[in-house]
């Protein structure tokens, strides 16, 4: 455990040596400071809590934003280092190569916190300090959002630790990683529209609208934070869980899988490689 401890702290290190500490959380606080403000502008008018359409505003953002910067974070994670040839002097160390993938996993997560609490949490305490009332339960509700929102984003960096495992060159992994981002926040979705707009109206068999939400971590993640409460009506997304049986124990269940299994496939295809 002390190694692996040892590789996330040096992936923390150059993290705050390249900005990218800096960088995310600059960007996560300026957005969402940005659409708290003007996204919670006409609320008065129409008696909703203002922290609740923050609360669809960042995760809106979350799904577009988070994924892409943890593929950034992750996809050169492997091969890059291996073009370097800095991998060959860290293994030549007595650390194995699961641990490597740990470390760096941990690392890469606790920069993903960082930000994600630092940048959405100043948004909640600017609105905080303007005197907006705020009940527990949206309180509540935008600290589950923040949790889920850092782990979707340890999706992704596993993700991302998958793409470099296999990937043969920095380049390839980085045109590999925007079609996952790309694939998953776009064009799956608009597939899934597609199919129930040529579906007519008619509802899918049982099961499988909840397998095609899971297919989806982003999916999951979207109904998570806005398929209920006051952030559903918000959204949306309420009509969609009302024919789903998806449940917060299954989409959290799904989003740690998503999490796992790649990481695990990652750990196994780097175990295999040459250097």
């Amino acid at each position: 455990m002390k190694n692996v401890i040892i590789i996330a702290s040096k992936e923390i290190r150059e993290g705050l040596r390249n900005r990218w500490v800096l960088a995310t959380t600059l960007l996560l606080g300026a957005l969402a400071l940005t659409l708290s403000f003007l996204g919670s502008a006409p609320t008065g008018n129409v008696g909703t809590d203002q922290l609740d359409v923050v609360i669809v505003s960042l995760s809106s953002l979350t799904i577009f934003l988070v994924p892409l910067i943890a593929l950034l974070l992750s996809h050169d994670a492997i091969v890059g280092e291996m073009e370097r040839g800095t991998m060959l002097l860290l293994l030549s160390y007595p650390v194995g190569r699961n641990q490597v993938i740990l470390g760096k996993f941990l690392g890469h997560i606790a920069i993903l916190s960082f930000a994600t609490l630092l940048g959405y949490g100043a948004a909640a305490v600017a609105l905080a300090a303007t005197g907006a009332k705020i009940d527990a339960t949206s309180w509540t509700a935008f600290a589950a959002m923040l949790a889920s929102s850092i782990l979707l984003g340890g999706v992704f960096v596993a993700i991302g630790y998958l793409v470099s495992a296999l990937a043969g060159e920095r380049s390839t992994a980085g045109g590999i990683a925007i079609g996952v981002w790309l694939f998953f926040v776009l064009i799956y979705d608009m597939a899934l529209l597609g199919t129930l707009v040529a579906a007519g109206g008619h509802a899918l068999p049982a099961g499988l609208l909840d397998a095609l939400l899971l297919i989806n971590p982003t999916d999951a993640y979207r109904l998570l934070n806005l398929g209920s409460g006051s952030a559903g009506a918000l959204s949306g997304m309420g009509g969609v869980a009302e024919h789903t049986m998806l449940g917060t124990t299954t989409l959290l269940t799904a989003l740690a899988l998503w999490t796992a299994g790649p990481l695990a496939l990652a750990a196994m295809t780097f175990s295999r490689r040459e250097l």
